[in-house]
């Protein structure tokens, strides 16, 4: 079996431990108050969401031809497997939904681009907001207690906006902040690179068409050396007979 083939057979397995996990880590963090039992099948469905993930880490690394240089490439992966801290950004793995949308409706690349980055956006977005309540609801002197008051410190942080009347107290909490910012910094970049390929797009048909314009000078000498030629044939003509 190729690298390839793993991979296309292990994106719906990994899809659908996402959406599992989704729902029970949501769960979990949103009713802290469950019973014992459900907080036990919660963390029995976290811990096989979290086994999946790691069966395919494993297989693409086994399949892989020059296995280090995959494993450099592919740290957020291995971080992801190892650190419980980062297990909210297996919500990743629903980008590949992204495929079900009709290409009909997007379909600059630009357009598929900035869909991409959004829908990024949200679930980095949603995951800081979980992983940061988790983190802080708990904590002596923590002002992140509800999930609102997470979500809006989760966007003040991704925006890099920083208003400081909501922060972190704890470690857990100041690291998903990191996170937070880091992906802040990449996701603007690429709105911002994409927003100028958008306007080069925008603005080179115009000159294109200026170019090609009837006020066009080059268009305009043409077309006087083109008379110029037809005049002397007349001329030749005449002078011949």
């Amino acid at each position: 079996m190729t690298l390839e083939t793993w991979r296309r057979r292990g994106e719906w397995p990994l899809t659908a431990a996402a959406l599992l996990f989704l729902t029970s880590y949501s769960w979990e963090v949103l009713q802290p108050d469950l019973a014992t039992p459900v907080l036990r099948v919660l963390r029995v469905v976290d811990y096989l969401t979290w086994g999946v993930f790691v069966v395919d880490y494993v297989g693409q690394v086994v399949l892989a031809t020059d296995r280090l240089r995959w494993v450099l490439r592919h740290l957020p992966d291995l971080l992801v497997v190892l650190l419980p801290l980062l297990r909210p950004l297996r919500l990743l793995r629903l980008l590949v939904l992204l495929r079900f949308i009709d290409r009909g409706v997007i379909r600059s690349l630009q357009g598929r681009v900035v869909t991409y980055v959004v829908c990024t956006t949200l679930l980095v977005l949603y995951a800081g907001t979980l992983a940061g309540l988790q983190a802080e609801q708990g904590a002596p002197g923590s002002t992140i207690t509800t999930f609102g008051t997470a979500l809006w410190w989760a966007i003040t942080t991704i925006t890099t906006v920083g208003y400081g009347d909501v922060y972190p107290v704890t470690t857990q909490g100041r690291l998903v902040a990191s996170v937070l910012m880091v992906a802040g910094v990449a996701f603007l970049g690429a709105v911002t690179a994409t927003l100028s390929s958008w306007l080069v797009s925008r603005v080179k048909p115009v000159e294109d068409e200026g170019e090609g314009s009837p006020d066009s000078p080059e268009l305009l000498r043409a077309e006087v050396a083109r008379l110029t030629a037809l005049l002397d044939e007349q001329r030749d003509g005449r002078m011949s007979r």
